[in-house]
């Protein structure tokens, strides 16, 4: 089973304030560790378990550890991310990355997204680190997110660092919230485009990012 969802229109979210919401989102938490815990804690009552038993006691520590690193993003930024890995160069070409794993949550149930993505761009006189591509997916993953809202903020990053002639980001992922809950449909991917410049406006163009991200690779 497959859903997908294509934009081909750039969000009304600029550049500029993507930077500043990556950045404010570093603020000291409201909430202290050990409140974090005692949340955990009174879950586990709920479930009609006992958390003081030897199983569970330190499962509290455990679940707001877990959930800090799966939420990490919140206290990254593009800035520092980047470390000054833009560069100056005379490159016109289609550059992809792909097969990016991406481990993300959806907001709605905070089950496990599963997925990849590919990310591609055309030059315009800059070009970025390649690993650095992989960790902008990262940062936008460790986030609560929905896979529409993911799928733009990666392609609106790069657009808004490089200024590129074109930006396109397919992510195709598996929601636990679908398989293991509600619908309970084992096997399902939803596959989301974000598609900007040339990508948007050359067909040609859009049709050999597709192309390159459906051939296998043959060195898996």
């Amino acid at each position: 089973m497959l859903f997908y969802v294509n934009s081909l229109m750039t969000l009304s979210i600029s550049p500029e304030e993507i930077r500043k919401q990556t950045i404010s989102t570093q603020a000291k938490s409201p909430v202290s560790e050990e409140e974090m815990r005692q949340a955990v804690r009174t879950l586990l009552l709920g479930m009609g378990e006992d958390p003081d038993r030897e199983g569970l006691r330190d499962t509290p520590k455990r679940v707001v550890k877990a959930l800090k690193f799966l939420t990490s993003g919140y206290q990254q930024s593009l800035d520092e991310l980047l470390n000054g890995a833009v560069f100056h160069e005379n490159a016109n070409e289609m550059v992809l990355v792909r097969d990016i794993d991406l481990f993300s949550s959806c907001e709605h149930h905070i089950l496990p997204i599963l997925g990849r993505a590919h990310v591609a761009y055309i030059p315009n006189g800059k070009v970025i680190g390649l690993s650095k591509i992989a960790r902008i997916c990262e940062m936008y993953a460790r986030r609560l997110q929905v896979q529409e809202r993911l799928t733009a903020q990666i392609a609106d990053a790069i657009q808004g660092l490089l200024k590129p002639q074109g930006v396109a980001v397919v992510i195709e992922a598996t929601h636990m919230c679908m398989v293991m809950r509600g619908v309970q449909k084992p096997g399902s991917w939803t596959v989301t485009s974000s598609m900007q410049g040339l990508f948007a406006d050359d067909a040609k163009t859009r049709q050999e990012f597709m192309d390159l991200i459906r051939h296998r690779p043959s060195f898996h």
